[in-house]
């Protein structure tokens, strides 16, 4: 039973890898499904402090990554309507078009949400939705470095 854990153990962290960078993935919850699984079987033995610290993390980082393209898009001069429509992009994107309606939702929707605001000015809607985007990645980065840290940590605790 113990292998089977661990087998599952370490298939979970690398979905987790995996879904860091390809949306459609639930990179960091399924990864913390890894840590659980290694801490049951006789491999691990994580203390319940380390695993409350990583729920948390992973929890905190879930729901930054929603509002993330929303900041990017502030950052580069979006307006209220930008951020807004980059955060609905970013939800309407995870339901219309799986995974690319993940990157291109936020993306047009900072783009669509500057145009209400002023239809002109297809320059500041382009800069807007562009700071969505960098948004985007930027999210997609740190998730990319937290499940690493956290297959370090798996690692570590299997073979220690």
């Amino acid at each position: 039973m113990d292998i089977v854990l661990l087998i599952l153990g370490i298939v979970c962290m690398l979905i987790g890898v995996i879904g860091s960078v390809l949306p459609i993935l639930p990179g960091l919850p399924v990864a913390y499904l890894g840590f659980i699984l290694l801490h049951l079987s006789k491999y691990g033995d994580f203390s319940n402090w380390f695993l409350i610290i990583w729920a948390a993390i992973v929890i905190v980082m879930v729901v930054v990554d929603y509002f993330i393209p929303k900041l990017g898009t502030k950052k580069f001069g979006g307006t209220k309507y930008g951020q807004s429509g980059a955060l609905i992009g970013t939800i309407a994107g995870i339901f219309i078009f799986p995974p690319f309606g993940l990157i291109l939702g936020p993306f047009a929707g900072a783009y669509f949400g500057e145009l209400l605001h002023d239809y002109k000015d297809t320059n500041k809607a382009m800069r807007s939705a562009w700071g969505s985007f960098i948004g985007f990645i930027t999210g997609t980065v740190l998730k990319l470095i937290i499940v690493l840290v956290m297959c370090f940590y798996f690692v570590r605790e299997w073979i220690g």
